[in-house]
């Protein structure tokens, strides 16, 4: 009993490490990739894991996505699975609502040429307008296909819901929606100590995203259901994830926390 009860010893410096996290969600993030030194296995990110593992996990899903079709990579961070995904499609889309993240991400794919990046927030009314233009630019128009990790479980409920509005223009009749977001079952203690998180000690890359970034949540059915209704999305598949982190644990693997994907197209009128 006392062992399951002394990760709990945890809390008080979870809340000493998180309160100094800004209060606004962009200037956090802002804040967040303007401090990353570096990136990868051995980086300060603590959902880069350095590897295309995880992607080819989700090749078959995106089998099903229209691969003549440009792909949108929403919140993309520094690009990782950007990069990844140009490697598949035509071309690969990168967006960022943070200006830091976007930068680092155009440094870090500089020599690719399928890949462009663009700063956007895919929850602001005039979000579909700027992907049309930041597509423009690279040559595309049309729909597109659209890939989010890791990014819904982030937001509030109205931020998710305004996110997957805004989809349905990218996508048009032909693009599809594939996303991957954590789906952990325990509480945020549970969570951190999951990732080895202990009173004593708390990972580098954990502690950093801790320190400076608002709460993460859960995604799954549920907050699917809720994101994206059945009067504007059909589900074509749905199942568990497996979302890789930065090796944490063992320097020779990255560490895997519970998830949950879906494969979506946008309903067309009878």
């Amino acid at each position: 009993m006392f062992s399951a009860l002394r990760k709990y010893l945890l809390i008080p410096r979870l809340i000493r490490l998180s309160s100094a996290a800004p209060k606004d969600p962009r200037t956090a993030w802002d804040q967040f990739w303007g401090n990353i030194r570096s990136t990868g296995a051995t980086g300060d990110v603590l959902w880069d894991s350095g590897s295309d593992h995880e992607l080819n996990g989700y090749l078959p899903k995106l089998a099903h996505l229209d691969p003549a079709l440009p792909v949108v990579d929403v919140g993309c961070g520094n690009g990782s699975f950007t990069r990844l995904l140009a490697q598949h499609f035509p071309h690969a889309l990168g967006l960022d609502y943070s200006a830091n993240a976007v930068d680092r991400a155009r440094q870090e794919a500089a020599d690719i040429t399928t890949a462009s990046f663009a700063v956007c927030d895919m929850t602001a009314p005039d979000a579909a307008q700027t992907v049309a233009t930041a597509l423009q630019e690279s040559g595309w128009t049309g729909d597109a296909n659209v890939f989010i990790r890791g990014v819904l479980h982030v937001l509030d409920r109205d931020g998710r819901s305004a996110l997957a509005a805004n989809l349905l223009p990218v996508v048009g009749t032909r693009g599809s929606v594939f996303l991957a977001e954590t789906n952990f079952p325990g509480t945020p203690v549970d969570y951190v100590s999951h990732l080895g998180a202990t009173r004593k000690s708390i990972p580098g890359p954990l502690e950093w995203a801790i320190r400076g970034l608002p709460m993460p949540g859960r995604f799954g059915a549920k907050q699917r259901a809720k994101a994206f209704p059945t009067a504007d999305w059909n589900l074509v598949e749905e199942g568990s994830a497996s979302i890789e982190t930065r090796p944490l644990s063992n320097p020779s693997a990255p560490d895997v926390i519970p998830g949950y994907y879906a494969l979506l197209r946008a309903r067309q009128p009878s």
